[in-house]
């Protein structure tokens, strides 16, 4: 009954912790988090569905996703399948957010576990309650990141362990093996982090029983060194040599060690201080943030290790220790715990703000069995205490109210700092929602999306909702804005339209305001022209007209102007000119086989209330055949503004200003 009763309590725990992630990922993070890691999972995992080890995008330089490798004309992630193909588990079963509960109650179940067995039932249950109450639970369980699948595969190699030190099973021991194996496969570091102590437990006991623990121990090296040969078999193949890591062909010097470090654009010196002051604020954002309690919880931990040490750490005891010592040390050498901090000096900054110290994750673990080993010490002293000081009756009231109160204190802070963390992201979600908005409404005919790329020439950096099917043939196709001429000869059948937003990308503040998707035309002819309309407010001193090329430019300047402007940009093969009603006579600009034209229309209404409006409009030219596409458009505070965040919004912007504008074949 009692072995019924444990168990009924461990699959409660399990799924409510799959209820509550299940819930953070619908309504937090529908459209992903602040870690753009995230899209590159999902573009693995249906890349796992379709069975392919790399893509090859039809056209070369507008379709790279973030983190992928190039190789020639295919691409591939820098990250390693595992996690992935989890997250495929879940759309053969309905949808990829279907994996993320799974993990968690899978996480939490194994966790019950661990602990019993190295522990007993009730220690195993506390610290199954704590993990599911510590944010860091929560807000990883709930993101497509390969934490909590690869602390999946650790905790069921440690069950697997376990279970077969105490029985003897080789079948539990192979199991153990494998799970480890494909939890180097999914992170080498972290899985050899996680599984030092257990090494370091196998020697003991083949030091003290060789001929029993060898044939279980073999069992289990072999069937984990599989793993590892997969892992590397897989690099072979992909980077073509079996010791370079994707994420090492990727980034050489985004690794382990001290010295140069570098993922993308400026790197640091991670100096061995740095290493130590990077991780002790990470530790201590672990102890104060993200666990359940806070530091309250920290304190009941550590009162739980010292009670483990004075009863005597056993072997499996001391297994559980270790990890403390593994994990929290070997991150020293990583540079990552640097990278998510971002500005030290500036609390709040970083990855670790949202998600939190995530390549300590696998550190819940010994927390939260040591944690669970302390609150039910202070429990039984607790009880001890009264029994011996109160009678019956008055010390039964006053255990329930000493653990009524401590478990309202340790929930109070907790529900503190999960709040705390879901309102962080949630803001980020709002600006989200906002932005892709306009996606939503969208017509649903087989179409091309361009889209802006403020942080490089990458798909899915930041936009990591708006992926690509692996062949590139979904509904929706996506493209950067770079070649738009090659992409629209590749899908000649499609509808074209260009995702624009307004204000800086940052959204944690609340940018961007606003977004639109304009549907763009596509013309070709002897001759193509541009025709634009501009408002202008009231009270306007004058207007400047700039035409630009890369070869040139040319100005006009416009002191008699009314609530509206007219334009007309024309271009032939090898030439453009300006022209319009208010505009005289213009000299025409050289033009390129590719150029992108841009006229610039300054409106001065002096300090303070000058904008200006930007168009944009790629223009191609093969032989007599000029090609153009509707431009680009910006209304921006000022010229210098203008460069892709200060996109024309019409329902944003303010009464008298306006753009309209139609791309046409001009018959000469």
């Amino acid at each position: 009954m009692r072995r019924r009763t444990w168990r009924v309590a461990v699959v409660g725990i399990a799924l409510v912790g799959a209820l509550a992630v299940w819930l953070l990922e619908t309504y937090t993070f529908p459209y992903h988090s602040l870690n753009h890691d995230e899209g590159v999972y999902l573009q693995q995992a249906a890349m796992v569905l379709d069975g392919q080890l790399f893509v090859r995008p039809p056209v070369e330089d507008v379709f790279r996703p973030w983190f992928f490798v190039e190789d020639g004309d295919r691409l591939y992630p820098k990250y390693a399948p595992v996690p992935a193909a989890i997250f495929a588990l879940g759309e053969l079963l309905g949808g990829y957010r279907l994996a993320l509960p799974g993990i968690a109650a899978a996480i939490l179940a194994l966790v019950a576990l661990v602990v019993r067995e190295v522990f007993d039932r009730r220690t195993g249950i506390a610290a199954a309650v704590i993990v599911l109450c510590s944010p860091l639970f929560l807000i990883e369980s709930a993101v497509f990141m390969p934490y909590a699948p690869t602390t999946m595969l650790n905790l069921t190699f440690a069950y697997g362990y376990l279970r077969a030190d105490r029985t003897d099973d080789r079948r539990w021991a192979a199991a153990a093996g494998a799970a480890i194996g494909l939890a180097f496969f999914s992170r080498p570091y972290t899985a050899v982090l996680f599984a030092a102590p257990f090494v370091v437990h196998a020697c003991w006991t083949l030091r003290g029983d060789f001929r029993q623990a060898l044939p279980r121990q073999t069992a289990t090296a072999a069937f984990g060194l599989a793993g590892v040969g997969l892992a590397l078999g897989y690099n072979a193949v992909v980077t073509g040599s079996p010791l370079v890591f994707p994420y090492e062909a990727f980034a050489p010097l985004d690794g382990l060690g001290f010295g140069r470090r570098q993922l993308l654009g400026p790197g640091i010196e991670y100096t061995a201080g740095l290493a130590l002051r990077s991780n002790a604020l990470v530790l201590a954002t672990f102890a104060t943030g993200w666990i359940a309690g806070g530091i309250l919880g920290a304190v009941v931990a550590a009162v739980g290790f010292g009670v483990a040490v004075r009863r005597g750490l056993s072997p499996r005891e001391s297994i559980i220790a270790g990890q403390v010592l593994t994990i929290a040390v070997g991150n020293v050498y990583f540079w990552g715990n640097h990278n998510i901090l971002g500005d030290l000096d500036r609390a709040g900054d970083g990855l670790i703000a949202t998600h939190g110290p995530y390549y300590h994750f696998d550190l819940l673990v010994p927390f939260a069995a040591f944690a669970a080993v302390g609150a039910l010490a202070l429990v039984a002293a607790a009880r001890r205490a009264t029994d011996r000081n109160l009678g019956p009756q008055a010390a039964r009231v006053t255990l329930v109210a000493a653990v009524l109160v401590s478990a309202l204190a340790v929930g109070a802070v907790t529900a503190a700092n999960v709040d705390e963390k879901i309102d962080r992201n949630a803001a980020v979600t709002d600006t989200y929602e906002r932005v892709y908005e306009p996606l939503e409404d969208a017509p649903s005919e087989r179409s091309v999306v361009f889209l802006p790329t403020p942080y490089g020439d990458w798909l899915a950096h930041p936009f990591q909702a708006l992926r690509n099917d692996p062949d590139f043939d979904g509904q929706r196709v996506y493209a950067m804005d770079e070649r738009p001429f090659a992409v629209v000869d590749e899908y000649p059948n499609r509808s074209l339209y260009r995702f624009a937003y307004r204000g800086t990308w940052d959204p944690p503040d609340g940018s961007p305001r606003a977004a639109r998707l304009q549907p763009v035309d596509h013309v070709a002819g002897s001759t193509v022209g541009l025709n634009a309309t501009v408002g202008v407010p009231t009270a306007a001193e004058s207007v400047t007209v700039t035409l630009t090329t890369d070869e040139g430019s040319a100005t006009s300047v416009l002191e008699n102007v009314s609530d509206r402007t007219s334009l007309r940009v024309i271009a032939t093969d090898g030439a453009v000119r300006l022209g319009g009603p208010e505009i005289g006579a213009t000299e025409s600009l050289p033009l390129d086989d590719r150029d992108d034209v841009v006229l610039d229309v300054f409106v001065d209404r002096g300090l303070g209330g000058s904008f200006s409006y930007r168009l944009e409009v790629p223009v191609r030219t093969d032989g007599e055949t000029v090609r153009a596409l509707s431009p680009r458009v910006e209304r921006c505070s000022g010229i210098r503004d203008c460069g892709g965040e200060a996109a024309y919004i019409p329902e944003q912007s303010p009464n008298g200003v306006f753009v309209r504008t139609d791309i046409v074949v001009v018959e000469e």
